[in-house]
């Protein structure tokens, strides 16, 4: 039995305040104790449901963490030793830049701290409606800031010209996801994630990936809200946020234990995996549809985290679709294969549906709908 009280060592301090190395992490969804996480000395994490989320909760993980007593073991690999689904709340790319810029200010070696210690640092401010206890990181969401101001103090973070800022953005970006600098923020009560460039971004990224999102939506992709902040900041309404309710999402990858750092998924897989979670023909369609979009306009990463799923309303959906914008992928190929091609024909796109037993007369509809409607960025070949 893990659901006791967890052993800790004092450590350094973080956040003005002492802080503890973290060995077990106490997980909760909607205020209710949905177990505890704990770190075994060879740095593999175990996983224990409480029992009131046994009585009334659901499997947070299908595939890794079914809904039973017992203890349940993580894997090595890809998540360092932790569950696919709580590596699912930890940044990348941005805001482990912030934080591990901001642990450094304390004095602290980013190096030290294990996935749970990060865990209580991202506490009730990750995405999705997993909260960590306990809560060691920096709190608070902001309300109708200046984005432009926000930019500028993005920059000059990128830019190593100081870190101005820097507390403010790590509570506005330090759970998301992704290489690009990204804000999460409130705007007369709706939340919103705002994407800023990067170095390596070309001029006028925002812009194109907005007009992604409309053309996507007028191919029958399920979107959520867009918006161009400033006319060049692209922007993007939560989804994991619904009327001040959080929403459990899980992303392919870490429901699959699949790296978005490397090729790790077919969309053949994808798609049985759709129909077997959702139980749904047409939430296998959406991931068809989506398919089809990301082939034709040369969205080539669509990575294992670029897909995800939520619970909702008592059972899974497929999220809205995000990240959509002409890419390059892993060296010019697509991240997630079609029927085994980095680089697919229409041929390969129709060998999805048979291997998959979707319908075949539906998948052509969606091809062709797709295809005259995304023609403004449509790649050649096609």
């Amino acid at each position: 039995m893990i659901y006791s009280a967890g052993s800790r060592k004092r450590k350094e301090s973080v956040a003005g305040k002492k802080t503890e190395t973290v060995k077990s992490v106490n997980v909760s969804l909607g205020g209710i104790p949905t177990g505890r996480l704990a770190l075994r000395p060879d740095g593999i994490s175990v996983f224990e449901y409480s029992d009131q989320w046994l009585q009334q909760g659901f499997s947070i993980s299908p595939l890794h963490l079914p809904l039973r007593p017992g203890l349940f073991t993580a894997k090595r690999d890809p998540f360092d030793g932790l569950f696919g689904v709580f590596s699912d709340s930890l940044p990348d790319g941005w805001g482990t830049l912030l934080i591990d810029r901001w642990l450094r200010k304390q004095g602290i070696e980013p190096g030290s701290l294990t996935p749970p210690d990060r865990l209580t640092l991202v506490g009730n401010n990750g995405m999705g409606a997993l909260s960590y206890e306990p809560e060691q990181g920096l709190k608070g969401i902001q309300e109708n800031p200046d984005i432009d101001q926000l930019a500028l103090k993005i920059q000059k973070i990128l830019k190593e010209e100081g870190n101005s800022g820097l507390e403010q953005l790590i509570r506005m970006g330090e759970s998301s996801g992704g290489a690009r600098p990204k804000v999460m923020i409130r705007i007369e009560d709706v939340d919103w994630l705002i994407k800023f460039p990067a170095s390596s971004d070309p001029d006028g990224i925002g812009a194109l990936e907005y007009q992604y999102s409309i053309i996507a939506r007028q191919c029958g992709i399920n979107m959520p809200e867009t918006k161009l902040f400033s006319g060049k900041y692209f922007g993007v309404r939560r989804f994991d946020r619904i009327a001040g309710r959080r929403i459990h999402v899980h992303s392919a990858g870490g429901l699959f234990y699949a790296s978005f750092r490397l090729p790790s998924l077919d969309y053949t897989s994808l798609i049985k995996a759709v129909m077997a979670i959702t139980a749904d023909i047409q939430e296998a369609g959406k991931m068809f549809r989506l398919m089809v979009f990301n082939v034709l306009t040369g969205n080539r990463d669509d990575h294992a985290k670029n897909f995800s799923f939520l619970y909702d309303d008592g059972r899974w959906w497929l999220s809205p679709a995000y990240d959509l914008v002409s890419s390059y992928g892993f060296n010019g190929f697509h991240s997630t294969t079609i029927s085994g091609s980095g680089k697919p024909s229409r041929s390969d796109i129709f060998k999805v549906a048979e291997l998959t037993g979707f319908p075949m007369q539906q998948a052509r509809a969606i091809f062709d709908q797709v295809f005259e409607s995304c023609k403004e960025i449509r790649i050649k070949g096609f």
